[in-house]
């Protein structure tokens, strides 16, 4: 059966932490990534350490571990940082700027600077020349493009950089850039070309054909057959042929075609409606925006570089390529990622790569490069515009869904980066929160001349799943029946199969979150209220909306790190591959060690790069390995798909938090928990212990103390001394892996054969262990265990697309001016389902965050694609409108956390999905109101006068 990646092919390698080191050794450099938090630390105590009292008196958080470093000040983001700030760099800081292209039609010619005055003109003028010449390149070209335009070509993109320039002091390049910026004059043109034609970036088809029930088999899905990506050529694709006996392909082909049919011709009874919707256009907004600083030092041959960014591994991987077989001799690389809040947009971004290149055309200068709020406009990556077409079959007399057809179409930009996975997310997304008998998903991402669109905030599923919301209460009208209770009806239960045929895992519980929203007064009294509202206030239209879904979150290649040791005055050690992006994760680890240990850590380092006491190897390719391939490789316990993943899709709730918490679970059952029975043996015929039949199962942690039955209450810091003493296991290091399934692995123990859904162990036991077993931990004080068997799960499974949801509801509260067509939010309310929460005021807080990026999306922001949008450079904040607190009914928003179904119930990540409902919920609010649906995104003002007028 042939294999298809979930995540694009195109996609750039998530470059592990070996393999890094590994290409840095064939390239014959030295090569580390190191925390731009810990680099500052040579100068200054702990730069980044819980502050003392970070916790109260029953163990709950009263601030983020790094909050207080944050709001005083401290250099932890790296536009803070210039030359004087890093140790062992130069005082000497230079700056350069981007000339870049705003024309995609003609061809480029050169830069003009006669604007500058003879005592402006730059110290250094990098060209695609000058790199050429060099031997500098850009990496993954497919995915990033060129670094910079060469004479001679027409641009790919508006906003195509054609030079740098750079400025050996601030003055004159602050008044230099002055001039230039906005002059373009400074790019030459030559003869018309007209605008270049490139193939889609990717393009793919998910048809399932369900059971007789929900619950049998399927007779057709991605996950049990295949997924369509066919070869893109010519700016089009060759669908297989249809054939029902064909192989997989020619099948998927066939069922798509009896849906069509179907569809264009409907049966009595049923009721089909067809729709096409549109997203806009919509820039990140990140208040940090694209930025570095680096040094080349001539002398030793080293590069350094300092920038914010999501994927430290991959760009510090992707440096060294971009200079290897230059005549840099490039004898070592210091990387320095510093903490940053990009929404996805720092994720795989290429400003990292011009950093470097400028630090390498600096004469020995440290070169720093921060864009500006235009240039961050005109060059940072974009959330992709979608037309999305769907047709949907009801039943006209049960209103259950029938048959579900999409076409997505996305706008990519001038580079392809992550265009073709998002459009899979998007379509995989599309079917919300519904279970559908049929489906056919088809998506197709183009290039185009705007400024590049890939991995942002929602990946997709806020462009496809707001429309199905949409679509939905259409159809709720469209048959008389309760918007809510038409999702009621439909909507997708424990057991049933997603769009992909696959089972999604544990109990789906958004009928939950549609129940309390049916009951909830602005629902229940809406049209009361609505009366009474345009009584109230003339000339003002009333009107409540409803939406709800969820979201994926993962990659369906999810691997982490973590270590867990406990001295024997019995304080806690936690290291973690995680690194903090703004979402509070480091902060949540340290709690989640609590969980098996009483209390959370006292002590932690995160951004760990280097495992000695874990060494394990990867080929890296978790979604291209055919399965035999995998089953080979396995034989070796040193191997694992995937060393770890980056800082995205809102894993480390679920994920990295799964690593820790085995970590200490490990430590608790080979070494905490042996000690306690030890103590509680102590004495004449067993103890205290011997009347009690005790089992790990009555073990519970009760302030502060390890409790079981009536026995005597321990502290950690005694059952860290006995376990210390004992030689028994007082520290462990596992690496997980999850491909929308958790591996688990066998390990000999002690003559026990235990299995834990972990893939990799090293352990580390007590002071008092015996000499033979001290003999073994040669790995940095630790003892690599390796396992008896592994079971990962099937390749296959990278078709399941993903099985695990969270899921929120929001129901909104609007009026319309029917003067100016402005949009008042009233009010909303929301539901969320997300587990056991580990920190609920950083959930609060991705809530409140989440809506309002939401109602910036639903009602505010918006790009042109070409010539009039951020490409010409001339876009900022006074152009482009983001919410603001009275926009966001920011005192009447309540919030509402489902109980979860019980105390082992896991946290799931909830970063993206809660900006998502809010966006069709408005829609549908706005529809409520005037009578009138919107299908085009943002419902502007102008958009909502013009109907009315």
């Amino acid at each position: 059966m042939p294999r298809t990646p979930y995540r694009s092919p195109q996609r750039p390698a998530d470059i592990s932490r070996r393999s890094f080191l590994k290409a840095a050794a064939a390239a014959g450099v030295t090569a580390a990534v190191i925390p731009l938090h810990q680099a500052l630390g040579a100068m200054a105590d702990a730069r980044v350490a819980q502050p003392p009292h970070w916790l109260d008196e029953a163990g709950r958080i009263r601030f983020r571990r790094d909050g207080i470093t944050k709001v005083t000040g401290d250099k932890v983001f790296a536009i803070d940082i210039r030359a004087r700030d890093m140790p062992g760099w130069p005082d000497e800081q230079a700056h350069g700027f981007l000339i870049r292209a705003t024309r995609a039609d003609r061809v480029f010619e050169d830069i003009d600077l006669a604007m500058l005055p003879d005592d402006l003109a730059p110290d250094r003028i990098v060209r695609d020349a000058d790199l050429k010449a060099d031997g500098v390149a850009m990496p993954e070209r497919d995915f990033y493009g060129d670094l910079l335009l060469a004479r001679g070509d027409t641009p790919v993109f508006l906003g195509h950089p054609v030079a740098l320039l750079i400025y050996h002091d601030y003055a004159r390049f602050r008044a230099a850039k002055r001039l230039v910026q906005f002059d373009h004059r400074a790019v030459r043109y030559g003869r018309d070309t007209g605008i270049r034609q490139r193939d889609p970036y990717g393009r793919a088809r998910y048809v399932r054909i369900g059971g007789a029930t929900p619950y049998d088999e399927d007779r057709f899905s991605a996950l049990k057959n295949t997924m369509l990506m066919p070869a893109v050529q010519n700016r089009g694709e060759a669908w297989p042929d249809r054939n029902q006996s064909g192989g997989p392909p020619e099948q998927a082909m066939y069922w798509a075609g009896e849906i069509a049919r179907d569809l264009d011709a409907p049966q009595d009874g049923h009721l089909v409606i067809r729709r096409r919707f549109s997203s806009q256009y919509v820039d990140p907004a990140a208040m940090e925006t694209d930025n570095g600083n680096a040094w080349y030092d001539p002398a030793s041959g080293r590069l350094h570089v300092v920038t914010g960014t999501q994927s430290p591994y991959t760009n510090a991987d992707h440096i060294m390529t971009m200079v290897k077989g230059s005549r840099f001799a490039l004898n070592g690389l210091t990387f320095h990622p510093g903490y940053t809040v990009g929404y996805g947009q720092k994720e795989h971004h290429s400003f990292p790569y011009y950093v470097a290149m400028a630090a390498l055309y600096g004469d020995g200068r440290p070169v720093r490069m921060a864009l500006d709020r235009w240039e961050h406009f005109q060059s940072a990556i974009k959330r992709h515009p979608f037309t999305i077409d769907t047709t949907l079959a009801v039943d006209r007399d049960t209103g259950r869904f029938l048959a579900l057809r999409s076409a997505l179409t996305g706008d990519g930009g001038g580079r392809a980066n992550f265009s073709a996975s998002v459009g899979q997310v998007a379509a995989t997304a599309l079917q919300s929160i519904y279970y559908l008998p049929r489906s056919d998903l088809a998506v197709r991402m183009e290039a185009s001349r705007a400024p590049t669109a890939g991995s942002m905030r929602g990946y997709g599923t806020l462009q496809s799943m707001a429309t199905t919301e949409m679509l939905v209460d259409e159809v709720a009208e469209a048959l008389g029946i309760d918007a809510i209770e038409l999702r009621r009806r439909n909507v997708l239960r424990a057991g049933m199969k997603n769009t992909q045929g696959a089972i999604p895992a544990g109990s789906i519980r958004a009928h939950e979150l549609l129940d309390r929203a049916a009951r909830h007064p602005l629902w229940t009294g809406r049209a009361n209220r609505k009366r009474q509202y345009e009584a109230d206030h003339p000339g003002y239209r009333y009107g409540v909306g409803f939406a709800c879904v969820h979201k994926d979150y993962g990659t369906g290649a999810e691997a982490a790190i973590a270590q867990v040791e406990v001295s024997p005055e019995g304080r806690i050690l936690l290291r973690h591959v995680c690194t903090e992006i703004g979402n509070g994760a480091t902060s949540s680890q340290m709690l989640v060690v609590a969980d098996w240990l009483g209390r959370p850590a006292d002590d932690a380092d995160f951004a760990v790069i280097d495992w000695p006491n874990l060494k394990l190897t990867s080929n890296d390719e978790p979604y291209s390995m055919t399965q035999d391939d995998q089953d080979q490789r396995a034989r070796d316990p040193h191997w694992v798909p995937r060393i770890t993943s980056p800082r995205s899709a809102s894993n480390s709730a679920y994920y990295l938090s799964h690593a820790t918490r085995e970590a200490a679970r490990v430590l608790f059952e080979r070494g905490l928990w042996p000690a306690a029975l030890s103590i509680w043996g102590e004495g004449i015929g067993g103890g205290q212990a011997a009347p009690l039949a005790v089992d790990r199962r009555h073990a519970v942690w009760q302030g502060g103390m390890l409790r079981a039955l009536s026995l005597e209450p321990l502290s950690l810091d005694r059952l860290a001394a006995r376990a210390h003493a004992m030689g028994l296991v007082t520290g462990t290091v596992v690496h997980t892996f999850n491909r929308w399934a958790w591996t688990e692995a066998e390990f000999d123990l002690d003559g026990a054969v235990v299995r834990w859904p972990i893939d990799a162990l090293a352990l580390r036991w007590g002071e008092g262990a015996p000499a033979d077993r001290r003999a073994l931990m040669t790995d940095a004080g630790y003892a690599f265990q390796p396992r008896r068997r592994v079971f990962y799960p099937p390749v296959q499974r990278n078709n399941a697309a993903v099985v695990y949801y969270a899921p929120v509801a929001t129901l909104v509260e609007l009026a319309v001016n029917g003067g100016s067509g402005e949009v008042t939010l009233l009010s909303h309310h929301s539901w969320m389902e997300c587990g056991n929460m580990i920190v609920p005021e950083l959930v609060s807080g991705q809530l409140q965050g989440g809506i309002a990026m939401g109602i910036g999306h639903a009602l505010y922001e918006d790009l042109p694609l070409y010539e009039d949008g951020p490409g010409n450079g001339t876009w900022n904040f006074n152009r482009y409108r983001l919410p603001r607190a009275a926009d966001v009914a920011v005192w009447r928003q309540t919030g509402e956390v489902i109980p979860p179904l019980s105390p082992s119930d896991p946290p799931k990540g909830i970063a993206e999905v809660t900006m998502i409902p809010v966006v069709a919920a408005i829609a549908n609010g706005v529809a409520h109101a005037i009578g009138h649906r919107f299908r085009d995104l943002p419902v502007t003002a102008d958009k909502i006068r013009e109907v009315l007028s």
